[in-house]
C-alpha cells in the first residue's frame, strides 16, 4: 500500500525510535501484519479503533506506545488470536524512560517498597496535574504527545495501591518538596490532599522530615528500597538521566541502615498527617 510505504519512509529518515524501544518495534510489526491480512488500510482501522491514520502509522513504526485498551482491541479486531495481547506488559513498560524500565518493573511487583524524596512528590504520590506540571518543565522540552504518554505511565504505576496483598509502604517527604507549589496553587493544594489521602491507607506510612532538623542521615540524595516476592532486596537511586539498581547485599544494607535513620529523625505518620493538613491550611 503506497501511503504506508511513504510513511515509513519518512519515519525512516527521521531517525530510529529510542534504545530499549525493541518490543515497540516488534509490537507494531506485528500489528500492520494482521492488519495487511484483513485488508484494512490504515484510516479504516483507526476509524474502528478510534485513532487517526497518523496515529495507526506511530504505533506501527514503534514511535508511539498504544494503551491498553488499544491492544486488546486491535487484537480482538484483527483476529490476532491473543498474539497482540501477549505483548502488552513489555509494551506498557516502554511508556518509561530507558533508564526507569527494570526499577517499574520491579516496583509493580514489590511486596515492600520504602521511598525517600527530595525533590518532588513521588510518582506513586502524584496528581495528574501535577505530573503533567513536572513533566512540562522538563529541559529539553518534552512533545506534548510524550507529556501524554509519561502522565499516563505514571499514573498506571499507581495501580499498586489497589493490589492484594497489599504491598507494605512508606515513604519520606522533605519539608521542601511539601512547600513547592509545582503547577500553581491549585495543583499544589491537589498535591498535598493527595498525600493525605494516600496516607490514610492501612498499609502505607507517610513521614514528613522537617527543615528544622539539625540531625539528618538522608543528605545524600533520594532512593526507594524494593523487596520482591521471592526475597530479593534491591535498592534504586537516580540522578538526572542516570539510575542504579544495587542488588549486592553490602550497599542495600547500608542504605535500608541510611533509611531506618531518616524515619527515626522524621516526624511520626501522625504527626506528619497533621502537619500537611496544616500546611493545606495556610494555602
Amino acid at each position: 500500500m503506497a501511503g504506508d510505504a511513504d510513511s515509513d519512509a519518512e519515519t525512516e529518515a527521521l531517525g530510529s525510535p529510542e534504545p530499549g524501544s525493541g518490543i515497540l518495534r516488534v509490537f507494531g510489526r506485528q500489528l500492520k501484519r494482521f492488519r495487511l491480512r484483513a485488508g484494512l488500510e490504515r484510516a479504516d482501522f483507526g476509524a474502528r479503533t478510534g485513532y487517526s491514520a497518523s496515529t495507526i502509522a506511530a504505533f506501527e513504526q514503534g514511535r508511539r506506545v498504544p494503551s491498553p485498551r488499544f491492544i486488546d482491541v486491535a487484537d480482538e479486531l484483527l483476529d490476532a488470536g491473543g498474539v497482540l495481547q501477549e505483548m502488552k506488559e513489555e509494551v506498557a513498560r516502554a511508556q518509561y524512560p530507558a533508564f526507569f524500565r527494570d526499577a517499574a518493573r520491579l516496583e509493580a511487583e514489590a511486596v515492600e517498597l520504602h521511598v525517600y524524596d527530595t525533590h518532588l512528590a513521588n510518582g506513586l504520590l502524584q496528581t495528574e496535574e501535577y505530573a503533567r506540571a513536572v513533566f512540562a518543565m522538563r529541559r529539553p522540552l518534552l512533545d506534548e504527545e510524550t507529556i501524554d504518554q509519561r502522565v499516563a505511565a505514571r499514573l498506571l504505576r499507581q495501580e499498586i495501591f489497589s493490589r492484594w496483598p497489599a504491598p507494605l509502604m512508606s515513604f519520606v517527604i522533605e519539608e521542601a518538596v511539601l512547600r513547592r507549589p509545582i503547577g500553581g496553587a491549585e495543583v499544589h493544594r491537589g498535591q498535598l490532599e493527595q498525600i493525605m489521602l494516600t496516607g490514610q491507607n492501612r498499609n502505607v506510612e507517610i513521614q514528613v522530615m522537617p527543615l528544622q532538623r539539625e540531625d539528618h542521615a538522608g543528605l545524600a540524595g533520594p532512593f526507594t528500597l524494593i523487596e520482591t516476592k521471592a526475597g530479593q532486596r534491591i535498592a534504586y537511586a537516580e540522578v538526572q538521566k542516570s539510575s542504579h539498581l544495587y542488588t549486592e547485599r553490602t550497599p542495600v544494607r547500608e542504605l535500608e541502615a541510611q533509611y531506618g535513620i531518616i524515619r527515626a529523625q522524621a516526624l511520626t505518620p501522625r504527626e506528619s498527617m497533621a502537619f500537611i493538613e496544616g500546611l493545606l491550611g495556610e494555602l
